[in-house]
């Protein structure tokens, strides 16, 4: 999947160079990873690493619409972070989720709105007919993008990852509105 945006290409991660050493700089960094997923945070550490999360996230793109893809701007060619669109973990119903994590450079630029913009609209053409936003209940920053990007705040849940968990949605006939 490629999707343009008037400043970011959104595009499957490569084991080119650039995209692996990004990478391993993202997810080696303490104030990115300790808003991903459940427990204690895991810092990467190796470009092998790297390497195995890029193998990961081809997996897991396999089934569109799905997918963890490189948010890239255009601009410069350097990739500012990654944006997915997945089924929850453990969703009995079908729920599908938006995310997003970038570079601590590349925060304050509107690039986490702009590309999840691009990928809500990507999840709806596809047919979905609901999205889910789902971050730590003080990840204040994600809230304001899921806010922007036309999220509705469904409060606290705990239901797919261990503890609570704030809750944001969007229909596709609220997003086409």
């Amino acid at each position: 999947m490629h999707l343009e945006t008037d400043r970011l290409l959104i595009r499957p991660w490569t084991h080119d160079d650039a995209d692996v050493e990004r990478l391993l700089d993202i997810q080696s960094r303490l104030e990115v990873v300790k808003w991903l997923g459940d427990g204690e945070p895991v810092l990467m550490q190796e470009l092998d690493e790297a390497h195995a999360k890029v193998d990961r996230y081809t997996e897991r793109s396999a089934s569109p619409p799905y997918g963890f893809w490189a948010v890239e701007v255009r601009a410069t060619g350097v990739v500012a972070g990654s944006v997915i669109l997945l089924p929850l973990p453990n969703n009995e119903n079908g729920e599908v989720e938006i995310g997003w994590h970038l570079h601590p450079d590349s925060w304050g630029h509107g690039y986490a709105s702009e590309a999840a913009r691009a990928v809500l609209g990507h999840g709806f053409t596809a047919g979905l007919p609901e999205i889910l936003a789902v971050s730590h209940t003080d990840n204040y920053p994600s809230q304001a993008v899921m806010r922007r990007i036309g999220m509705t705040d469904r409060g606290v849940v705990e239901q797919w990852y261990e503890g609570p968990s704030a809750l944001f949605g969007i229909t596709a006939a609220e997003w086409r509105a």
